[in-house]
């Protein structure tokens, strides 16, 4: 439903404000008075184009802005998931807005953000059905019709088509992955050949995570195994004396450790004297211990010091595997042994490829047949709603004033076989005459007609109900007992959703619950005109000058309150 719908130097209109509300909603005025700018406000905000001239003159800029209601079902439909996330989760209702400079260019707003008008023509298409002379004519869209004649069907082609729209999806599938295994076929030796080399190059050098951090270590302690052993003995030597009688040096054999331990038996005599002095004597007997141990150690180290160029060399080769194996595969050995796996999976689908294309041809064998089962069932069931929809319809129109006129429902099978919507294509027929042959309603339908067709299905069909519908010109070249049938109608159509119609006559305009009247000021300098909405006296008078009457006929004034008064 649209609640409000706000209008900025659009056209005539300086600043207008409607606030609409359920069932038939209509907007009337004298000739040259602007109706149209109702029209052109919902065509801006379905993304439509702005046409020249359309910014009220001296104005800046146009703006229109609608207020819209919700639908809740909105939040599961996956196409909208992009454009939701831009309003808030616990909102009800939606704003759309469009600006158009002086310039002609033009800007659009979702909830007061930027948006495209993309945007817009994607969620006004969900919220508005327009009939009339704009660009969104529903009516002469192939697609949209085959849409009515499924409303038409009733409810259990809703499981029909989702019943075919999982079985093109199935058939869709298969033969995708059929003609993908079909064409790696001509390679699949080829690739067999190069994932077996690779993996069994892989496999042969079973590389590790951790292996490599070792080896490096490895070739760093051989490469410098003199260094170490001369620094190692040479260190121990300080440390705890040389093992070698002949290297001892006057007072220097015992090294370190020889030190300490004259000066622990220096101090061991003067034990117990001073508690102070006690805990130093402590200490250095810990050091003389943390030295002997050290020094053993070093020289231990030191011993196992391997200048082996065989194992230098074996140490080399196999880094150079390893650095061979990641260069190839992804730069770490972790990447390389994922490589593996791939390599493992993809032989073992290669190696299975006929075993699967026989499977596959087999299971897309039966998913055609499911899918043709489904079309046809489709198909029956389009055929005897298009009868009936067709026959309901020309019997409405004739009574909207298209006496002689009938409207034929064509299903055309597609040449180029199903489609995503099954067997056939529709095409609405109308034969605006008796006599005369049945033209595509894109082609032969005036504007007018096009609305009287679209409410007679309107009624018929089970078209969305939360669309708003709104007409214009849909009572274009009639009177009399067919503006009465006309406003009959739209009040019927209006009883289960929001109607909005432009209007000349006042058989339709009494029916509505919400009635605005544009007027023009010719007074001022630049032509203005307002919108208000009409209640009470104001209400007979429109009324009253709709039919052509003045305030001084009495008998018209009768007539606009028992017209009124009939349809409240």
């Amino acid at each position: 439903m649209l609640r409000e719908l706000r209008i900025e130097n659009l056209l005539l209109i300086e600043r207008a404000e409607l606030r609409l509300g359920p069932g038939l909603n209509v907007l009337t005025g004298e000739t040259g008075a602007g109706k149209t700018v109702l029209a052109h406000s919902l065509d801006l905000l379905m993304g439509g184009k702005a046409r020249n001239g359309i910014v009220r003159p001296g104005a800046r800029e146009a703006w229109v802005e609608g207020v819209f209601d919700l639908p809740a079902e909105w939040r599961k439909d996956p196409e909208l998931a992009e454009v939701l996330e831009r309003i808030p989760e616990d909102a009800d209702e939606v704003v759309l807005g469009r600006r158009v400079s002086e310039s002609g260019r033009t800007s659009a707003f979702l909830a007061g953000r930027s948006a495209s008008a993309a945007d817009l023509q994607l969620l006004s298409s969900r919220l508005i059905t327009f009939y009339g002379q704009h660009e969104h004519r529903r009516l002469t869209i192939s697609s949209s019709q085959l849409t009515m004649v499924d409303a038409a069907a009733g409810a259990k082609q809703t499981a029909r088509l989702e019943e075919y729209a999982s079985a093109w999806a199935r058939r869709r599938r298969l033969a995708k992955e059929l003609d993908d295994l079909v064409n790696r076929d001509r390679a699949r030796e080829r690739d067999l050949d190069l994932h077996r080399f690779e993996l069994e190059e892989i496999e042969s050098a079973a590389p590790s995570p951790d292996e490599k951090a070792g080896l490096k270590s490895d070739r760093q302690r051989l490469r410098h195994a003199d260094r170490l052993r001369i620094a190692t003995s040479s260190a121990a030597d300080r440390l705890t004396g040389s093992s070698d009688p002949d290297s001892m040096g006057e007072g220097g054999g015992e090294g370190a450790l020889g030190d300490l331990a004259s000066a622990g038996a220096s101090l061991s005599d003067v034990r117990g004297v001073d508690p102070e002095l006690d805990v130093l004597i402590d200490r250095v007997e810990s050091a003389l211990i943390e030295v002997t141990d050290l020094g053993a150690g070093i020289r231990e180290y030191g011993s196992t010091i391997d200048a082996d160029p065989d194992r230098l060399l074996a140490i080399e080769e196999r880094l150079d595997v390893l650095d061979r194996l990641e260069r190839k595969h992804g730069g770490s050995i972790e990447k390389v042994l994922e490589h593996a796996e791939w390599c493992r999976n993809e032989i073992s689908q290669l190696e299975g490829g006929e075993e699967r294309e026989e499977a596959l041809r087999a299971e897309l064998g039966d998913a055609e047949t499911a899918l043709g089962a489904a079309a046809a069932e489709l198909t029956k069931a389009r055929r005897k709603a298009a009868k009936e929809l067709s026959a309901k319809v020309t019997a409405d129109i004739a009574e909207l004033s298209m006496e002689g006129a009938s409207l034929e429902i064509e299903l055309v099978e597609r040449p180029e076989g199903l489609a995503a919507t099954g067997a056939e294509s529709v095409e609405f027929m109308l034969a605006p005459n008796r006599g005369m042959a049945a033209q595509p309603l894109r082609e032969s339908a005036s504007g007018g007609e096009l609305s009287r067709v679209m409410l007679a299905l309107a009624g018929s069909a089970n078209d969305r109900p939360e669309r708003i519908l709104v007409f214009d010109e849909i009572d274009a070249g009639i009177g009399g007992n067919t503006a009465t049938a006309v406003g009959e109608r739209l009040r019927t159509v209006a009883d289960s959703r929001q109607v909005l119609a432009i209007t000349h006559l006042p058989q339709v305009a009494s029916r509505a619950e919400s009635h605005f009247t544009i007027t023009k000021d010719p007074g001022r300098e630049t032509a203005a005109a307002s919108v208000t909405e009409l209640e009470g006296e104001s209400l007979i008078e429109e009324i009253r000058r709709m039919m052509g009457a003045d305030s001084q006929d009495e008998a018209a004034t009768r007539h606009a309150r028992e017209l009124v008064a009939a349809n409240r």
